[in-house]
C-alpha cells in the first residue's frame, strides 16, 4: 500500500474514531464496563476513603481503557465493513 493510500485509510479511521454514533457507544462502555472494573480494582480504597493523586490517575485509565477499546473495534469493523 502507497503512502498516499495507507495516510488515507488512517484519516478515515480517525474521523470514524469521532463520529457520533462511536463516541456515544464507547462512552456507553466505559461508563459500564469501567465502573464494573474500578469498583474490582478500587472498590476496597474508595470505601476506605483512601485516595490520592496515584489512585485517581489508576481509576481514569481503568475508564478510559474500555473507552479506547471500544472505539478502535467499532472503527476497525465499520472500516471493514466499507470494503467488503
Amino acid at each position: 500500500m502507497e503512502f498516499s493510500a495507507r495516510n488515507n485509510v488512517v484519516r478515515e479511521f480517525l474521523k470514524l474514531c469521532f463520529a457520533r454514533s462511536v463516541v456515544r457507544r464507547a462512552g456507553v462502555t466505559a461508563l459500564v464496563v469501567g465502573t464494573i472494573l474500578i469498583l474490582i480494582n478500587h472498590g476496597d480504597a474508595l470505601l476506605n476513603g483512601q485516595m490520592d493523586t496515584s489512585r485517581l490517575s489508576k481509576i481514569i485509565l481503568t475508564a478510559l481503557v474500555p473507552y479506547l477499546v471500544s472505539t478502535v473495534s467499532s472503527a476497525s469493523s465499520i472500516l471493514s465493513m466499507r470494503k467488503e
